[in-house]
């Protein structure tokens, strides 16, 4: 019989892994939702004005959330990356993703931005000079190839507007997950996007104020919830979930579950915005997955990947 103090660590290891697990569920399932939520608002807000309205919301609840629990401003050594960071997280990714669903259905957009996390990869790999495997380097460009050959087969053999600005939000989204995974060094993920949104402020609060429509009372109570959606839990709540999943259940496992998040995606697009999900969608998703899958497990160290 084993006694308490040899079993006690190896339970409360499994228990802790199991919580890093269900929080980064949570976090991706949030991020999920993150394309349906924005086709739904696009229908009758203007793309700036979301984007301006959905940055300033959780640019004032981050602000709100720091004073109340103290933290002091980052060093100014960390200002640099945060605007970058905030310029591409905050403003860039969810206008092109806004202006994109116009045109593409969110399950479309769902495929296209499948490809983030090897974009996010490709980026650190830049910034700390790694060496990865060259399965990384073949999986990565497997990866764009078939995220390229699905627009095209989509598009009738040419990229459709909708998906040069999708793939405009993977690039600078990458560049900016990849800062914001640099700067976890210096301070919790939380607080990472938390600055970022609060720095965007002095450009998102007057954006708001002037692209918003002057009668609020005219748009619907469904593009209302969506802007909520995607202010309180795609911008900023989502992320506190996927980060404390990875530093609780480690990067390298939890990282893992953002495999899913393209079919959440897709049930999501299915339930909400009516989309019909054929099976090239699945198939195309489905091999993307597989490419994030082995350029992920190829790289020489741990690195979050993009929740986006």
């Amino acid at each position: 019989m084993s006694s308490p103090s040899l079993s006690h660590p190896s339970s409360a290891a499994w228990s802790r892994e199991r919580l890093g697990l269900l929080l980064g569920f949570i976090g991706m399932a949030i991020f999920g939702g993150t394309l349906p939520a924005t086709r739904i608002a696009v229908s009758a807000i203007d793309p700036i004005a979301l984007t301006a309205a959905r940055t300033a919301i959780a640019g004032l609840c981050s602000l709100a959330l720091l004073i109340v629990l103290r933290r002091p401003p980052p060093p100014r050594r960390l200002w640099f990356p945060l605007a970058v960071a905030m310029l591409c997280i905050s403003v860039m990714f969810p206008l092109l993703m806004a202006l994109a669903v116009q045109t593409v259905d969110a399950s479309h957009g769902g495929v296209v931005l499948g490809i983030l996390p090897i974009a996010t990869a490709f980026v650190a790999v830049l910034i700390t000079h790694e060496r990865p495997k060259p399965l990384f380097w073949i999986a990565s460009i497997v990866g764009a190839a078939l995220v390229i050959g699905f627009a095209l087969r989509q598009g009738g053999g040419t990229l459709s507007a909708g998906d040069l600005l999708l793939l405009g939000a993977v690039a600078v989204s990458a560049i900016g997950y990849a800062l914001s995974g640099r700067l976890t060094a210096d301070m919790p993920g939380w607080e990472v996007i938390s600055w970022v949104l609060v720095m965007a402020l002095p450009i998102s609060l007057p954006a708001a104020v002037f692209t918003l429509p002057a009668d609020l009372a005219e748009i619907p109570l469904k593009p209302w919830l969506a802007l909520l959606y995607v202010a309180l839990f795609s911008q900023w709540i989502g992320f506190f979930a996927w980060n404390a999943g990875m530093a609780i259940g480690g990067i390298a496992r939890v990282s893992q579950v953002q495999l899913l998040q393209p079919f959440i995606t897709f049930a999501l697009a299915a339930l909400f915005n009516g989309e019909t999900i054929t099976p090239q969608i699945v198939l195309f998703a489905s091999a993307v997955v597989a490419t994030v899958a082995i350029s992920s497990r190829t790289r020489r160290r741990d690195a979050p990947i993009a929740p986006d």
